[in-house]
């Protein structure tokens, strides 16, 4: 499923998420260069990993949605969607 085609507004939240998340890792890198205490860019590695771990989520979620609605479309229950996004959520996290 395309964002862009199916949900403009997703697609606006994800970029604009994942900009920021380009932001705080120029951020690091000048903080590396610099020669930055060391809790001071784990902390901003740790609220990268969070942000990116939150816009994944919201993929799956909309991955999930679109799959679902296809095999429903299709006369299918939604399990083998249901089963397709477990798998996507392990390798997620």
């Amino acid at each position: 499923m395309s964002f862009a085609a199916n949900q403009p507004e997703v697609l606006a939240d994800l970029l604009r998420r994942m900009r920021r998340i380009e932001g705080q890792a120029r951020g690091v890198q000048r903080m590396l260069e610099e020669g930055a205490d060391c809790d001071a860019i784990l902390t901003q590695l740790s609220a990268m990993r969070s942000a990116l771990h939150r816009v994944g989520l919201k993929v799956l979620g909309c991955h999930l949605s679109s799959k679902m609605v296809d095999e429903v479309r299709r006369g299918g229950s939604g399990l083998d969607a249901v089963e397709e996004a477990l798998e996507s959520f392990m390798r997620l996290g």
